[in-house]
């Protein structure tokens, strides 16, 4: 969000007066009187724009603030340029500011007149809305692969959960894929893989066996703690082990209950709140209201509270199937998770996520047998107004996945369950806004024309010159893939490669 700063400035002026005397030496009769003081000229509204440093430029689907003081002003009026470069428009406070929400791409300008006893100024300020970061990453050719996710051992395979290491520890290095499988390698049945590999983040990277467990049984989501140890979402399993960064598989959170898990997302600590995991959790069969979202609070990688913060997420099938909350992305800018509704086909944000109390939110998630999609949910609860839902509907079809743009988008990966046919747009990325009203912004794109519901894991980054780039599990070719500049070796199909 970009800040553009208005002073309105008073300015004013002396009025100087000399008063002669007049004095006689007896032949000038009485005193001349003194001139009239003229009335006080009244000081205009003066308006000056103090431009950023650089040309204020955000990307279609965020949004501008505009902030103003005023002085010497009885009134001030705000006009736009355009419709689609929001709602500044109207009667305005004489000191303020405004969050602006573009509808389209363009250029806008943002104007103030104010008015006064000594008349009336006017100023403006511009800014420029360019498109929308998933737009800019469209292929012109073949998109790129880093690199295999088959374990190399037992050739577990069908990757799903995929995050970014944060750090260089024990066998990962920072920046490193790391990626579990959902199936196993001998029989290629859903939910029986027990493996979580790694990959360098670049073209022609091999993977390496990071971990392997029963424990680990059907991982189909990941998160990463600061020193490295993975948390897992272990469907298959029903638990949430935690891997050190040598690949020693841990239960610290045995006491917990998990049944089948489908989501993971790790909040640092703050000043005021400690570090938390949190989980999409709930059990399977036939469609019902068990869906939850749990806060595991930690002391560095010790647990020590364990909080079901909202419940009632239609919860439901079996592995190639599922309906769950998924895609748990937080955002610590503003303290939000934000859940992944596949059955409903809607985003949800929890905003201030971290003080959400036991049974804060109550879902109303309208779940009848097994027909999906269900209908956009509802909330009720001490904390409801926390919840809302941010996008509903097509072109979401059973989406799983997310991950968090720098922008403060969400881009959000369809399960295409139930597509098929040739009219089926499948294996779509949307990028969604939290800002933008009805939350879809752009164009989606359609990143894998094979078989539906090929996109699972997916995870977003910036290079070294601040490029956004995207990593998603492509479960067709068994292999991460990259949107964005290509770091190192030849970029096939005319993508571009970065310095």
């Amino acid at each position: 969000m970009r800040v553009l700063n208005w002073g309105i400035i008073a300015s004013g002026f002396f009025v100087s007066m000399l008063g002669g005397c007049g004095g006689g030496h007896g032949g000038y009769g009485s005193m001349m009187p003194a001139p009239a003081t003229p009335a006080p000229t009244m000081p205009a509204p003066t308006i000056s724009f103090s431009q950023p440093a650089a040309a204020a430029t955000i990307n279609f689907g965020q949004a501008v603030t505009v902030a103003w003081t005023s002085a010497n002003a009885t009134s001030c009026t705000a006009t736009t340029s355009s419709a689609a470069g929001g709602a500044f428009t109207g009667s305005q406070m004489m000191s303020g500011s405004k969050t602006i929400v573009p509808s389209a791409p363009g250029m806008y300008t943002y104007s103030l007149s104010c008015t006064g006893a000594g008349g009336t100024q006017s100023a403006s300020a511009s800014a420029t809305v360019a498109p929308n970061l998933l737009s800019t990453l469209a292929p012109t050719g073949a998109i790129p692969t880093v690199g295999s996710t088959i374990d190399p051992t037992n050739g577990d395979l069908n990757p799903y959960g995929l995050v970014i290491a944060p750090a260089t520890a024990g066998l990962i290095t920072k920046g490193d894929l790391v990626v579990c499988n959902f199936n196993d390698g001998p029989t290629n049945t859903q939910g029986l893989g027990t493996t979580i590999i790694a990959l360098h983040p670049a073209a022609g990277s091999t993977p390496r066996r990071i971990a392997q467990s029963a424990n680990l049984k059907g991982c189909n989501a990941l998160t990463t703690l600061p020193d490295d140890s993975i948390s897992a979402a272990a469907w298959g399993a029903n638990m949430n082990p935690l891997v050190s960064a040598v690949g020693a598989v841990g239960a610290p959170f045995s006491s917990d209950t998990f049944t089948n898990p489908w989501g993971e997302a790790f909040a640092a600590a703050t000043a005021t709140q400690p570090a938390a995991i949190y989980v999409s959790n709930g059990p399977g069969g036939t469609m019902n209201a068990a869906g939850v979202i749990d806060r595991i609070s930690l002391d560095i990688d010790a647990q020590t509270a364990f909080t079901e913060i909202a419940a009632g997420f239609c919860n439901s099938g079996s592995p190639g199937a599922i309906f769950a909350p998924a895609g748990l992305t937080y955002d610590a800018a503003n303290d939000t998770l934000y859940i992944v509704d596949t059955s409903s086909a809607s985003v949800v944000a929890l905003a201030s996520v971290s003080s959400i109390p036991k049974n804060g939110v109550v879902v109303n998630g309208q779940c009848s047998g097994t027909a999906t999609p269900t209908p956009v949910p509802t909330f009720s609860g001490p904390s409801m107004a926390s919840a809302r839902v941010i996008a509903h509907g097509s072109p979401l079809n059973t989406p799983l996945s997310a991950a968090l743009l720098k922008n403060g988008d969400l881009v959000v990966g369809n399960a295409d369950i139930g597509a098929a046919g040739p009219s089926a747009t499948t294996n779509l990325l949307i990028e969604v806004s939290p800002v933008l009203p009805g939350g879809f912004v752009g164009q989606p794109l359609q990143i894998d024309t094979g078989a539906p519901g090929t996109l699972f894991g997916i995870a977003a980054t910036v290079d070294s010159q601040g490029n956004q780039i995207i990593y998603f599990n492509d479960d067709n070719n068994n292999a991460v893939m990259q949107l964005g500049p290509v770091t190192m070796g030849t970029a096939p199909g005319g993508y571009t490669v970065s310095p």
